[in-house]
């Protein structure tokens, strides 16, 4: 969750680690802090809330030095204080640490330290670690905080000065992501490639229980076992205009607004239209194998979780491949039953879901065949799956998730074509896919067209406390997607729940102060749905409709609607959601909230 950075090269460090932390700052914002060395002199400065608080703070002090490390957190152990700030010291003020991830043992390892002298001044479960680190000291930072790993059991991404080693980074890695960019004699730490792509674009990922020695000199690695290591560069692909807002008044909607391209950039060299094929790179190592596949399971969290439910329609309604998507965080609790007849696709957009990766690995414990749906180049999860697809649709800086998610439903489509065609679906229906997924583009540009339409609509519902989203078959999942980016974003109550449930309960809340997003498309499940809408109308609930264009019917049952152009039913929920999006977006803009920063929230869940 929390964004960590280091720095150390011929340049000051300060303003280059206050730029990384703001660039780092959609992985948590609940305070920041940077400690900055000079030969045998570091200086620390925290604050709480916003990077900017901090920016003020650094204004003031004159930060002088050409190595350092910042931090921005999202608070999981102690409440949000200067104190549970990070960069977290030692006793002597000798040894500074930032970490992001969770410490599973802390209690335990505090006690004992406390027994024997140690003072600590936070709640912080990180704080063990420099006194741990502290304990073990005798002049090699290295050394030190490999014995105080040894003693931890946990998440964790460190990075490690010493006064009394200078100019020297310590960085280690276990479940929480950590990468170092390379541009000459000079050296980036951080979670993440946005604060380091205006840098360079050479870097190297570290894994679980590596361990890196910076200096001047270049990059040592080594493991826990002291066992020299050697990494491989690896090139980024994205860019900086990528990870900067382009003009727009947020991150959140720039992705919306990007969502055309991402979506032609999902689908670029992958679609064979005269075929009705699809070539997905990342698969053929598995072509073999893929007629083995008697049973799918989906593993996600949160909105990629949604969009495994619409890969459970496609995959069993078109590909013939029995589905069932679960929740990563329940999913290795409860002792699936997996056999070699059996694959397991993880969805992440980030590549370092916490509950997701750890699914993952005890999946491949089993031994049974893995895929992923990745963003994100070289995260874990992409190098530790069998076989995978990339999103390619750059960086994705708001932390509610608009463009992965379409691009997510876009890749579900493509992998239900591939296994599609190897099975029981006829070239004919592979080349209308094929054709209808080359107009997605241009039709999501014709639904932004109408942003100041649903920009308006905002104004209306803000009056509104809670709202219920419903939807059938494809639009069911949508309804859940739609409920959760209004409680993300305007901080509104919202369910979303599957039409035909509604009069299951549901039904007792509507009255005339009880809104109802209905997503009602002219498909094969209208009709049904038409009739959920009338019995929330007899009860005097406000109605706003997602509806197909020309269709007069809904406006007798409805007080607002949006048109969307018709596509077929599989692909609709790749356009729907857009309006969704935009309906978020609006009304937490127009209740006067940060909506690339929403409160407790993180772009990236990198703790359980």
């Amino acid at each position: 969750m929390c964004g960590i950075i280091g720095y150390l090269g011929n340049q000051e460090a300060a303003p280059i680690i206050l730029e990384g932390l703001k660039r780092l700052e959609y992985r948590g914002y609940d305070s920041s802090g940077l400690s900055v060395g000079d030969k045998n002199k570091i200086t620390m400065l925290k604050s709480v809330g916003q990077i900017e608080n901090l920016e003020k703070l650094i204004a003031t002090n004159a930060l002088v030095g050409n190595w350092g490390i910042g931090h921005t957190r999202w608070a999981t152990h102690g409440a949000v204080t200067q104190e549970n700030a990070h960069p977290h010291t030692d006793c002597q003020k000798n040894i500074f640490l930032v970490h992001n991830g969770i410490i599973e043992n802390y209690q335990q390892l505090k006690e004992q330290l406390i027994k024997e002298g140690h003072r600590f001044v936070s709640e912080t479960d990180t704080e063990v670690i420099v006194h741990l680190i502290e304990k073990f000291f005798q002049g090699n930072l290295e050394k030190a905080v490999i014995q105080a790993l040894k003693l931890i059991k946990g998440t964790y991404a460190l990075v490690v000065i010493s006064r009394d080693d200078p100019e020297k980074i310590v960085v280690a890695k276990k479940s929480s992501p950590v990468l170092i960019g390379l541009n000459g004699n000079e050296y980036i730490i951080a979670s993440d490639p946005s604060a380091i792509v205006s840098h360079t674009k050479k870097i190297i990922y570290l894994d679980d229980d590596d361990v890196a020695v910076v200096t001047k000199n270049g990059i040592h690695f080594t493991n826990l076992n002291y066992e020299i290591l050697t990494k491989k560069t690896q090139t980024l692909e994205w860019n900086l205009n990528e990870a900067q807002k382009g003009g727009y008044p947020h991150f959140m909607l720039k992705e919306i607004m990007e969502q055309p391209q991402s979506i032609k950039n999902s689908l670029a060299g992958r679609v064979i239209e005269k075929d009705g094929i699809v070539k997905l790179g990342g698969l053929e190592n598995i072509k073999a194998r893929s007629q083995e596949i008697k049973r799918l399971i989906i593993v996600a969290c949160g909105s990629s979780y949604f969009a495994g439910l619409v890969g459970e329609y496609l995959l069993e309604e078109y590909a013939g491949i029995p589905t069932k998507v679960e929740y990563a965080s329940e999913f290795r609790y409860r002792q699936p039953v997996l056999d070699k007849e059996t694959a397991v696709l993880f969805i992440s957009q980030s590549g370092e879901t916490a509950d997701t990766l750890a699914a993952l690995r005890e999946v491949k414990r089993r031994g049974v065949l893995t895929l992923g749906i990745v963003n994100v180049v070289g995260s874990s999860i992409s190098r530790e799956t069998d076989a995978g697809i990339y999103n390619h649709i750059g960086p994705e800086i708001g932390v509610a998730t608009t463009k992965a998610f379409t691009s997510q439903l876009v890749i579900l489509v493509l992998i239900t074509l591939f296994f599609g065609r190897e099975r029981q679906m006829s070239f004919s229906l592979g080349q209308a896919f094929c054709q209808e997924l080359y107009s997605l583009p241009a039709l999501a540009e014709k639904i932004l067209a109408q942003r100041e339409n649903i920009e308006n609509l905002a104004q209306k519902y803000k009056k509104y406390h809670n709202f219920l989203y419903l939807g059938r078959k494809y639009n069911y999942p949508l309804a859940l997607e739609g409920a959760l980016k209004l409680k993300e974003i305007a901080y509104l109550h919202a369910e979303g729940y599957s039409a035909g449930e509604m009069k299951h309960g549901p039904i007792a809340l509507i009255d005339k102060n009880f809104p109802t997003v209905g997503i009602v498309f002219q498909d094969s499940v209208y009709k049904k749905t038409i009739s959920n809408l009338e019995e929330i109308k007899t009860r005097q609930g406000p109605i706003l409709a997602l509806a197909t264009e020309g269709d007069e019917e809904i406006k007798k049952i409805t007080h607002d609607i949006i048109y969307l152009p018709k596509i077929k039913e599989p692909l609709m929920p790749i356009l729907a959601i857009i309006p969704l999006q935009l309906l978020a977006y609006f009304l937490g803009v127009s209740l006067g909230y940060d909506v690339d920063k929403p409160r407790n929230l993180a772009k990236s869940v990198t703790v359980e």
